[in-house]
């Protein structure tokens, strides 16, 4: 029986041509080329149409066969023996928005492809470490990508067409695809359509602690925001001089720097929303019912899960920017 698979060699790719090969099987069972039985060509065929040695057909076919993709049968060949697609996926931290946006991407794959989840921390050694040690193993990297100079470089070592870079476009290659949140002009628009609330608080603080991650266009357009609108305001990096005053409204990144701010409020008696006002960055599924509801600016993870999850399905390049917004309650 003839197969359904074709391999020819890319001369231009940095990969080796075992790995090429190894790419372009796994490749096919995730688009539904090649499924369950179908036959592979024998070694004699691979070598004669792509003029590989028989080495190096056979040390890729001993890789599929290492990962459960292909089996062997005396007398009939290389078969697909299951359809099951490895996908990477490389997220920072996981925190309770996280946690969100994972349940929803998860939720919206086939039983078909199974995720490896991995952390880096902002850690840039372990990024290497691991980003190094997963390529070629998946037919598709999912990255959450992280403010650094060496990012660009490491992540470069993964063909654009298989590369996802979510939540922050930031050090991403050209024709890499990426479906991420704005952390400039949506929050100059968030903030916008609460400005009525925002102005019955006499002064207006970002607490942008030396810990956190969250990008620093932020404050750019948290600061112009409130030049636009004469708002009284500061920009505050220490944490440790954290001293909540009835009249405040703070902008709060961490959920750490949250908590502090519920704590002082119970010490010194002060209500959310009357003596204090709180927006905290990121829905989480409690902010809802804290202290009768924390204010929050957040993008859609629930949608930005879905849509990863299209891109493993598809492979469909894809520039997606998930809109953010304001979600009012009680403390503001």
């Amino acid at each position: 029986m003839e197969s359904k698979f074709h391999f020819t060699v890319n001369p231009q790719s940095n990969q080796l041509k075992f790995q090429q090969l190894v790419d372009s099987v796994n490749d096919a069972v995730s688009k539904n080329l090649l499924q369950v039985g179908d036959t592979l060509p024998s070694v004699n065929q691979i070598c004669k149409e792509s003029s590989l040695s028989r080495d190096t057909v056979f040390k890729a076919y001993a890789e599929l066969k290492n990962r459960g993709v292909i089996e062997s049968v005396p007398n009939r060949g290389y078969f697909i023996a299951k359809a099951v697609t490895k996908v990477f996926l490389f997220l920072d931290t996981f925190k309770a928005y996280k946690e969100v946006l994972y349940g929803s991407f998860l939720d919206s794959l086939p039983e078909t492809i199974a995720i490896d989840l991995h952390f880096h921390h902002y850690n840039i050694d372990d990024f290497e470490k691991i980003i190094k040690e997963s390529i070629g193993k998946y037919t598709k990297y999912i990255i959450m990508n992280f403010d650094h100079e060496r990012v660009a470089e490491i992540i470069s070592q993964i063909p654009p067409s298989k590369l996802l870079v979510i939540d922050w476009d930031v050090n991403s290659q050209e024709g890499t695809s990426s479906i991420h949140q704005d952390f400039g002009q949506a929050l100059y628009d968030s903030l916008e359509s609460g400005l009525e609330l925002i102005r019955k608080y006499e002064s207006f603080i970002y607490l942008y602690p030396s810990f956190t991650y969250h990008p620093k266009i932020s404050i750019i357009y948290f600061e112009k925001f409130c030049s636009d609108y004469k708002i009284n305001y500061r920009t505050m990096y220490d944490f440790k001089k954290f001293d909540l005053q009835k009249g405040e409204l703070y902008l709060l990144v961490s959920d750490r720097t949250l908590a502090k701010f519920l704590d002082q409020c119970e010490q010194k008696n002060l209500v959310p929303g009357q003596d204090v006002g709180v927006i905290s960055y990121n829905e989480t599924p409690m902010k809802k019912y804290v202290k009768e509801g924390i204010t929050v600016i957040s993008t859609d993870f629930q949608l930005m899960g879905k849509k990863i999850a299209e891109f493993v399905i598809t492979g469909e390049k894809t520039n997606l920017v998930i809109p953010s917004k304001l979600t009012i309650r009680k403390s503001l």
